[in-house]
């Protein structure tokens, strides 16, 4: 079983690390809040980006919710951690990619920054981003275990994690089907 100070060496920059990552997307955020407020995109550019805001979310959210369902399997006794950790690796960078895109292509949607609904999507979007942000080194964490099983209070973070991933993800899609209809 692998002993604490095995982790602590190569771990050391990662919170700095997952810090400085966190500060560079809330700033990237609330410059995209700022930008999607000051620009007002002609219909052919707002027809393009709506495609690819939808094209991004299955791109984003699929890749998600295919991580949490590997991350069922192994609850369920289905697929060792190591398969899980081993299958989900390549699927972070679609999740990247669709979250970068539904955030840019988002600027060009007019979103309706008056109204509370809207501020409460953004921020779900930002945690969605910081969560990923802490998955991403959490991910890191569980593939150091190899076949071990890690302690509880690392699982407890991946449970957590995921938990915050859909509520972002889900009330997200439903805040933006809300504000389309109305």
């Amino acid at each position: 079983m692998p002993q604490p100070e095995q982790f602590a060496a190569p771990l050391a920059g990662t919170a700095a690390r997952c810090v400085a990552v966190s500060f560079g997307l809330a700033g990237m955020w609330a410059a995209s809040a700022w930008t999607a407020g000051h620009l007002h995109a002609d219909p052919s550019l707002h027809t393009a980006a709506l495609f690819v805001h939808l094209a991004t979310l299955v791109v984003g959210f699929g890749a998600v919710l295919a991580i949490d369902y590997l991350g069922l399997l192994w609850l369920l006794g289905r697929r060792t951690l190591r398969q899980v950790v081993d299958f989900t690796a390549p699927l972070h960078v679609p999740v990247w990619a669709g979250l970068a895109g539904l955030t840019f292509s988002g600027i060009l949607l007019e979103p309706h920054l008056d109204s509370p609904l809207t501020w409460l999507k953004l921020v779900l979007v930002l945690a969605i981003a910081l969560n990923g942000v802490h998955a991403t080194a959490l991910h890191q964490r569980l593939e150091e275990y190899g076949d071990t099983r890690p302690p509880h209070r690392l699982l407890g973070r991946g449970a957590a994690s995921a938990l915050i991933s859909q509520v972002g993800w889900w009330g997200s899609v439903a805040i933006g089907f809300w504000n389309a209809q109305h």
